[in-house]
């Protein structure tokens, strides 16, 4: 049977605490994660014909993730400031709407898993802003880390379709870890 882990962010008497990670290393540490924004057909044909009236939905989205990761200290309030050294966000198309995914990298002595969360969700509420008086029944979801790479727990790569069955009723696969 797995062993639970405390909650680093709570202390011994059950108040929220920012945790140190001044004794960890510093190492090279990358995220991944990705959502989604389904909408109208509508909706869909304006962004693709680049008709939306505000302007280009999928460019000023990729922007608003990427600053949204470079923010994501000020946002969650036991996030460390990081030095964040590269922040990809992709948009490509799907059927009904979009797959939104970020990639951030930094060197550093915690995780940037938060980062790259922020920038998918902040991407998807930008197109979801942009586009809304064409159609309020948007739907932002999927919001999930893919992988992370980097610092003492090693790697995590998430398991989808046929092996997401296998991971269910666990926190996730990790390799590396021992």
């Amino acid at each position: 049977m797995p062993r639970s882990k405390a909650l680093s962010h709570v202390d011994a008497r059950g108040r929220v605490r920012m945790v140190d990670v001044g004794d960890k290393a510093v190492t090279v540490r990358e995220a991944v994660a990705r959502g989604e924004i389904t909408m109208s057909r509508g909706a869909l044909r304006q962004i693709r014909a680049g008709a939306v009236k505000k302007g280009d939905p999928l460019q000023t989205a990729r922007l608003a993730g990427i600053l949204a990761a470079k923010q994501t200290s000020s946002l969650i309030p036991l996030c460390h400031p990081l030095p964040l050294s590269s922040i990809q966000v992709e948009l490509t198309p799907i059927a009904r709407g979009y797959a939104i995914e970020s990639r951030v990298r930094t060197t550093a002595q915690t995780g940037v898993e938060m980062e790259a969360l922020t920038a998918v969700a902040v991407a998807a509420l930008t197109v979801y802003d942009m586009v809304k008086a064409v159609d309020k029944t948007m739907v932002i979801g999927e919001i999930r880390l893919m992988s992370k790479t980097g610092g003492r727990s090693g790697t995590y790569r998430r398991q989808e379709g046929r092996e997401a069955g296998r991971q269910k009723g666990k926190e996730g696969r990790q390799e590396g870890r021992k």
